[in-house]
């Protein structure tokens, strides 16, 4: 019931389309995953089993090709916050609808013009890609959205950004230009922290 031949032509990670392409049943490719040889990552997505990668991560990816790691789950991925999001924070650009996702995540509509400020990319699996915002735009964005995170957390991603060597807030100032409303709310952090 194997066919490893099939299962051996598909990726790392696939759809029930590229496997019904492949000539792959339901009936089989669901034997696969009670077999343990394939996991299901959400409606019609499916990893092979021994695929590296996140495979939350990975279903976020291939439904947002694009998408960009923000707020919380931004600042955890570069240890600026104690805290462990609930959900991950996801940002697309503005004219962009949401997808539906299996895993817990909380969509975030930015604007297009500064939505590539900052950014930087990382492998999720083979062959897919997320966004994340670079630890100074995490920051911001905080502030900038604190509604949604808390003023603890902006202050606490502060205090852990200016702990860290080489990061001066003349940069922080500098790249806060792109989101005015963040600034006076940084400027008087900074004030209470120096």
């Amino acid at each position: 019931m194997k066919e490893p031949h099939l299962l051996q032509r598909l990726p790392g990670v696939f759809t029930r389309a590229n496997a019904t392409s492949q000539g792959v049943s339901n009936r089989r490719l669901y034997a696969w995953r009670d077999e343990g040889l394939v996991e299901v990552l959400g409606r019609g997505l499916f990893m092979k089993e021994g695929t590296v990668g996140d495979p939350d991560l990975t279903e976020i990816a291939v439904r947002a090709p694009g998408a960009t790691l923000c707020l919380g789950s931004a600042l955890a991925r570069h240890n600026l916050t104690d805290q462990i999001p609930e959900t991950i924070h996801v940002a697309i650009e503005r004219s962009r609808r949401p997808p539906k996702c299996a895993v817990p995540v909380t969509w975030h509509r930015f604007d297009e013009t500064t939505y590539r400020v900052d950014r930087e990319e990382f492998a999720v699996t083979e062959g897919y890609t997320l966004g994340l915002y670079g630890p100074t735009r995490s920051v911001i964005d905080t502030f900038r959205l604190r509604h949604i995170q808390g003023q603890d957390i902006a202050i606490e991603s502060l205090r852990h950004w200016l702990m860290r060597r080489g990061n001066q807030p003349s940069a922080l100032l500098a790249m806060v230009h792109h989101f005015p409303t963040a600034e006076k709310s940084i400027r008087a952090a900074l004030e209470i922290l120096l």
